[in-house]
């Protein structure tokens, strides 16, 4: 028997171990279970290489088992085995400078700190008070070793009887974690991390329900697949092939996924992977952290904003790539060109892929394109490279249920709705039945209207105003529709600015009043066809009000009050016949003129005894818009019977 002193320039080794990786504890085993795949997987090389001696191949599987009354925990293989100097180079020589720096430089950055040093098996002592390590090399003449720690840098080593080649590590566990001697504990730690690792991991037998109670099989239960989809060629896989993977993937996922990529690249880095567009309706349909990221097929973590741009998170599916930098844990990716070049690689075959399934059939694109929409959306918004890309296949929707491309739609109505300063309008509504009479107005004139009712659509439609010259986005309740797209033929009426003031007042002294409501009363000439009374609402604040609610840095907008233009028609038959019901009178009033006070006189006009027409008048507004609700539209109700009982 040997002793020693671990490699290490202090003590505190284990205690660091322990403390900064707890909250990470559970990577051990994965650890443990990496390098039993790795020395299986060196074992098949080498066997594989000219003039190598024969070695027996029958039973390559990694095996972990869990023994209650011990309090341990096992992974065994049948790789390649060590020899006591290699254990003696590869565990008892810890690399680096010494602990005391260690702590220092890592003690805020817990992210970083095993695989830096290539401490893997030692995350094994956060959960054990003991490790032990019995070992026979594939060697000929090797003599088998027993290796132990108990969580000091102090250790022994030994010759022991071994007989079969291969590593087993023994964890003794802790009784602070003694969930890991808990068969479901460990079984969903393996189905979590080695679920699709290239070597058989067994643990336990397989079980089955047998005269109403569960029965053990002589079976042995394999955890893993060891050829998952995105390790075998596209042309080997067929569409139900890369369904059955989405569903071992997300076995909880009812719906199918609309489409698939296969990523496979080996230069100048090596990826490979399917990545899954699901049906996303809106924002509260969005599950991020659904793309899994392998390397080596080990599982690393679902959290890949590093890795990819942050609207490619909506998507699901696998990422593997041997050449993204890790942690110990492989869980925290370091952003360094290796990651960039990466992503962008991803970016461009996810825009490729989209713009060949356009190409290929418009139709059926645009019957998904509701359920994609605010991917692409979010995407065009956020990454430039994308947007070039995707404004050739990103599409708008009319009430008609007719998609096009924003260039296309633009050339289709462009003759009609430039306005007299040559801005090409483009009319939209967000609630159709909300909008019905604005919408039936704008159709009077031939206009044609864009249904903008997501998440992202006022955000794309700045962005479109922004990378268009005279393209304006305008709902079609914001004002009325002779102003929307303004011509050079207007509307006009014969009345004085007395009147119209005078007319002005007398609606405003009934308008409701409510918190965070402002309504703005003005006298208009829109065409005699339209309402009497209706509601408008300036495009910009409303917009700005809808984005802040998805943008920070807006707040500002979103905590001012909805504001309201309450128009009355001068053109309407029923509001010429209250103006002339209108009386005036001659008032003197003084005013500051060149700096001196001056008593002018001035007609004022007002109205009275039209109390119950006033109040009709403007709930007919609010219905039409919507804003009609509880008490208010019983009294409207009510008032309207009365007076149709006059």
């Amino acid at each position: 028997m040997s002793k020693g002193n671990i490699g290490v320039t202090s003590d505190n080794i284990f205690p660091v171990i322990k403390k900064f990786l707890y909250s990470d504890h559970e990577i051990f085993l994965r650890e443990l279970i990496s390098n039993a795949v790795d020395a299986t997987t060196k074992l098949k090389v080498i066997s594989r290489q000219p003039g190598a001696v024969s070695i027996p191949m029958d039973d390559m599987r990694v095996r972990v088992s869990i023994d209650k009354k011990k309090k341990t925990l096992t992974v065994s293989d049948h790789g390649i085995g060590m020899t006591a100097e290699e254990v003696d180079k590869y565990i008892n020589q810890i690399a680096f400078s010494g602990a005391e720096e260690f702590v220092n430089k890592y003690k805020d950055k817990t992210e970083a700190i095993i695989g830096h040093f290539g401490l893997g098996f030692y995350s094994a002592f956060m959960v054990s008070k003991k490790v032990e390590i019995f070992s026979l090399s594939y060697q000929e003449d090797a003599k088998a070793v027993h290796w132990s720690c108990e969580g000091s840098p102090e250790y022994t080593m030994e010759e022991t009887i071994k007989a079969e080649r291969g590593t087993d590590i023994v964890l003794h566990i802790d009784d602070e974690f003694s969930q890991y001697l808990e068969d479901a504990t460990i079984e969903g730690l393996l189905k979590k991390y080695c679920k699709f690792l290239p070597v058989e991991i067994a643990f336990g037998k397989k079980k089955e329900w047998k005269d109403g109670k569960e029965v053990e099989l002589d079976e042995e239960n394999i955890i893993n697949d060891i050829n998952p989809a995105w390790t075998r060629k596209p042309a080997d896989l067929k569409d139900e092939d890369y369904d059955k993977f989405y569903h071992e993937l997300y076995p909880m996922q009812m719906d199918e996924p609309l489409f698939h990529i296969h990523l496979n690249v080996d230069y100048p880095f090596n990826l490979t992977g399917i990545l899954y567009f699901p049906k996303i309706k809106s924002n509260l349909d969005v599950k991020r952290n659904k793309i899994q990221l392998y390397c080596n097929q080990v599982y690393v973590t679902d959290e890949v904003e590093n890795i990819v741009p942050e609207y490619l998170t909506l998507l699901h599916g696998v990422i593997d790539s041997p050449d993204i930098p890790l942690n110990v844990s492989r869980s925290y990716l370091q952003s360094d060109n290796n990651v960039k070049k990466i992503s962008g690689y991803i970016t461009k075959k996810v825009a490729d892929k989209l713009a060949e399934l356009y190409k290929a059939d418009k139709e059926d694109f645009a019957k998904k394109w509701d359920d994609i929409k605010m991917f692409i959306q979010f995407g065009m918004l956020t990454d430039e490279k994308f947007y070039e890309k995707a404004k050739e296949f990103a599409l708008v929707k009319n009430l008609g249920g007719e998609y096009a491309t924003l260039d296309e739609y633009m050339d289709k109505v462009r003759e009609n709705q430039v306005d007299k300063d040559g801005n090409l309008v483009l009319l939209y509504t967000n609630d159709a039945d909300a909008h019905y009479t604005s919408i039936e107005r704008a159709k009077a004139k031939g206009y044609d209207v864009l249904v903008m009712d997501g998440e992202l659509d006022v955000h794309c439609m700045s962005q479109a105003e922004q990378k268009h010259e005279k393209l304006r986005f305008v709902r079609v309740d914001s004002d009325t529709i002779e102003n929307l797209i303004k011509k050079e033929e207007t509307a006009k009426d014969t009345y004085s600015d007395e009147q119209k003031e005078g007319l002005r007042k007398a609606f405003e002294a009934y308008i409701p009043q409510a918190e965070k409501l402002n309504y703005y009363v003005s006298c208009e000439a829109a065409s005699a066809d339209a309402l009497p009374v209706f509601l408008t609402q300036n495009e910009f604040m409303r917009r700005m009000k809808e984005m802040s609610a998805h943008q920070q840095g807006m707040s500002f907008y979103g905590q001012m009050p909805d504001s309201y233009n309450l128009v009355v028609n001068t053109n309407h038959p029923l509001i010429q016949e209250l103006v002339e019901k209108e009386t005036s009178e001659e008032v003197q009033e003084e005013v500051e003129k060149d700096g001196k006070k001056e008593t002018v006189v001035k007609t004022v006009y007002s109205l009275s005894g039209e109390e119950e027409r006033l109040k009709q008048l403007i709930d007919i507004a609010l219905l039409a818009s919507g804003r009609l609700k509880g008490e208010a539209l019983a009294k409207f109700v009510n008032r309207s019977v009365e007076l149709m009982g006059r």
